[in-house]
């Protein structure tokens, strides 16, 4: 009896070794997700959105829009809180959650440590509401409309959501399920949004943000290419893989970045660089050192204080003297008559970051044609005492390739993707079997 369980006993430490081995020893067929990013041009300023698939009806998920956004501190979208639901209870087209009670850590952490920083007149949060027939407090929490700026309430909540999985170069047919406390607003909240775009992805530092919420094998680095055109998508991707973009699909995009610190900002959950230097066919423009810029998705054109806008005009404004000069158009101060121009043709400006190249901002991504016979310098005056003095808007870094590391807390960027024959439209999409 004794020699039979000493045998029994090496049978099954030889299967749990066996199993911890097989374990260690399986790598997923993928090394990042993905998600199509999409450029409206329908709100009152251009903003992008990634697409995410959030509920499973009749055999196939359905399809919601989110707003990209560095700088909120949690997801909210559009759906409703329901308790104890049932079958039928929730409509096909509409998403329901479950709802964060008052009492959770979560409410209590997001509302004193994890809410927008700075926000405007918002009505007091208080633990009043309740899910008919539930009975017990919800969490309400503020949020702050990026296009608008205007505050509204919401309600937290446990959400779940699902993406396509991706080596960087393929999308796979395999799914990648995350559950975050997201929140809650009715439908009105999104009036002032792009048409069919009813969410806010938050992509910041926050422990509430996207990225606190995908896990191993997934290493926590945000690829960003925004698309220049409402055509066709540019991709958002998370984990540590190549990246590869058509018509070159044997080069990973990784080899043309170069690399700056990324920086904390105590009163912001967003991200931010040094700019110590720009400089415009030679000449320096004053800008004191370390200037801190932020990197931002809703703001469509980089803003400067006044003193380092009027040195960028000024000095742009020289050379380029030859090009005739147009009434500016808002917001721009500074535009160009290009009605006998087959093309426009300026010098770069080139942001010199802390520790790294020059980030490279070329015609693409600094002249924006207003009309056929107008074309702008696409960088906007922030004001005297803009703090921060830098804000990087969406249209300096279209079709550049951007990545944000925050394992090792540095930004990578890669100046115009069309100078290497390709662009942040030329992702495939097309859904492969997962290998």
């Amino acid at each position: 009896m004794q020699l039979f369980l000493q045998l029994l006993v090496i049978i099954v430490t030889l299967i749990i070794s066996h199993e911890h081995e097989a374990k260690a020893a399986f790598v997923p067929p993928y090394s990042s997700v993905v998600m199509p990013v999409t450029k409206h041009t329908d709100a009152t300023k251009p903003l992008y959105s990634v697409q995410i698939m959030t509920k499973y009806v009749n055999l196939q998920y359905l399809h919601a829009n989110f707003l990209i956004d560095l700088d909120a501190p949690f997801i909210w979208h559009n759906c409703i809180l329901q308790w104890n639901s049932f079958p039928g209870s929730c409509p096909n087209d509409t998403l329901c959650t479950y709802p964060v009670s008052c009492e959770e850590y979560q409410c209590t952490d997001v509302r004193t440590t994890y809410s927008y920083p700075n926000t405007p007149s918002c009505p007091p949060v208080n633990n009043d509401s309740t899910i008919p027939g539930w009975g017990y407090c919800t969490c309400p929490v503020d949020v702050v409309n990026p296009v608008t700026g205007s505050c509204n309430q919401a309600l937290l909540n446990y959400d779940e959501f699902t993406v396509n999985t991706s080596n960087g170069r393929n999308v796979f047919d395999g799914l990648y399920g995350f559950y975050p406390n997201a929140a809650c607003v009715d439908s009105s909240s999104f009036s002032s949004f792009p048409a069919n775009v009813s969410g806010v992805m938050a992509l910041s530092s926050s422990p509430y943000a996207l990225p606190a919420y995908l896990f191993e094998p997934l290493k926590r680095i945000v690829a960003l290419c925004l698309p220049s055109n409402v055509s066709a998508p540019g991709a958002l991707l998370y984990g540590n893989s190549s990246y590869n973009l058509l018509p070159q699909s044997n080069v990973d995009v990784r080899s043309y970045l170069s690399f700056t610190p990324l920086l904390k900002h105590n009163d912001s959950f967003g991200y931010f660089i040094n700019v110590n230097s720009i400089v415009i066919k030679a000449r320096f423009i004053d800008v004191p050192t370390n200037t801190t810029a932020r990197i931002s998705t809703t703001e469509p054109y980089t803003t400067l204080r006044t003193d380092i806008y009027n040195g960028v005009v000024r000095r742009f404004a020289k050379v380029t003297q030859r090009i005739p000069l147009a009434k500016p158009v808002a917001p721009f101060g500074h535009c160009y008559n290009t009605s006998n121009l087959v093309s426009v043709k300026v010098p770069d400006i080139d942001f010199g970051v802390q520790g790294g190249k020059n980030w490279i901002i070329s015609t693409a991504n600094s002249i924006k044609q207003i009309t056929k016979d107008v074309a702008c310098l696409a960088f906007v005056d922030g004001g005297a005492t803009s703090e921060p003095a830098i804000v990087i808007g969406t249209f300096q870094f279209e079709d550049n390739f951007l990545l944000f590391d925050l394992e090792n807390s540095i930004f990578g960027y890669s100046s115009s993707l069309l100078r290497k024959q390709t662009s942040c439209s030329n992702f495939n999409f097309t859904l492969t079997p997962s290998p």
